[in-house]
């Protein structure tokens, strides 16, 4: 079978981000990768409108990464944006900005798409293909859980959770305070234990061996780059840590005593990252606690591997 190199460009609730791979079955090999931070979901969920101004620089970002995905010849080029656009009352006015700048139709994905093809594009590592997994991908605006092993899934559900919907709801000051944290921890100990734990208990219980934890998104890829003071993306180094939970622990109450100035100057942590790595890491720590998970491993390879292969 010969392979076919195909494009995705994925717009997220804080990034649009560009997969180039040659795609031959299920096997996907990055060509080029690229993210670009555009912040959709800012100022979205008090009225759920998407805002002029996100939705203008995030057409431009997919028509810059059009041109690219052309110019690495490309055979198709397919857009798919998540939970931002699925959930605005005026999702036709991202559709329409994308396809006058770009020429290229968008596909809104379901919370539920949104899931399978998160654990399918991180059931491609082969080395953790055989393995009983928990992934959670935290996004911007949604976080999916997904429990399986192999091909086959026992539990998927998308929640209304993610890094810039916490910052919105929670807003903290420069740096924060202890208050505006215990806050920030306290609703989501209590959306896990009262939302998420219900579901997704039961389907732990039925697992006969031992669960490991992936984290696969920006949130883990940033700390892993973090742990190892990496200064750009390296997948085989990302995908080779694994996080404790003391370590995890270790990294959120580092970041969340120093000032946004000062997290901008932690090795391994983008600058535009800066804002959204609080709600991220607290995230992990807390479905960590919550489930009983000591060890976090990590996926750099989601949503839009099984988006090329589809």
């Amino acid at each position: 079978m010969e392979s076919v190199r195909r494009a995705v460009i994925d717009v997220g609730t804080n990034s649009i981000k560009l997969l180039v791979a040659d795609v031959r079955g299920r096997e996907v090999r990055p060509v080029h990768e690229e993210s670009r931070q555009t912040r959709l979901g800012k100022g979205f969920y008090e009225t759920r409108r998407l805002q002029p101004e996100s939705i203008a620089c995030t057409a431009e970002a997919v028509w810059e990464f059009a041109g690219i995905a052309r110019e690495k010849n490309s055979a198709s080029v397919r857009v798919i944006a998540t939970s931002a656009a699925r959930d605005a009352i005026n999702p036709t006015d991202l559709t329409t900005a994308i396809e006058r700048a770009s020429g290229l139709k968008t596909e809104i994905i379901s919370g539920a798409r949104e899931a399978e093809w998160a654990f399918q594009g991180v059931a491609t590592d082969a080395e953790l293909a055989p393995l009983p997994l928990l992934l959670l991908d935290v996004g911007g605006g949604s976080t999916e859980f997904i429990l399986g092993h192999g091909t086959k899934k026992s539990f998927a559900h998308s929640f209304p959770l993610g890094t810039v919907r916490l910052m919105e709801q929670f807003p903290h000051g420069d740096p924060p305070t202890r208050g505006e944290f215990t806050q920030c921890r306290d609703w989501l100990k209590k959306f896990l234990h009262g939302e998420v734990r219900p579901q997704l208990g039961p389907a732990l219980a039925l697992e006969t061996k031992p669960v490991q934890l992936v984290g696969t998104g920006g949130t883990t890829s940033i700390l892993a780059r973090i742990e190892n003071k990496l200064d750009r993306f390296d997948r085989e180094k990302i995908e080779q840590t694994i996080l404790t939970f003391e370590k995890i622990v270790a990294h959120r109450k580092n970041l969340w005593r120093l000032p946004l100035a000062e997290r901008k100057e932690v090795p391994g942590l983008p600058k535009l990252r800066a804002d959204v790595i609080l709600t991220g890491v607290l995230i992990y720590e807390t479905v960590m606690a919550e489930f009983g998970f000591t060890e976090l491993r990590i996926s750099t390879r989601g949503l839009r591997f099984a988006a090329v292969m589809d």
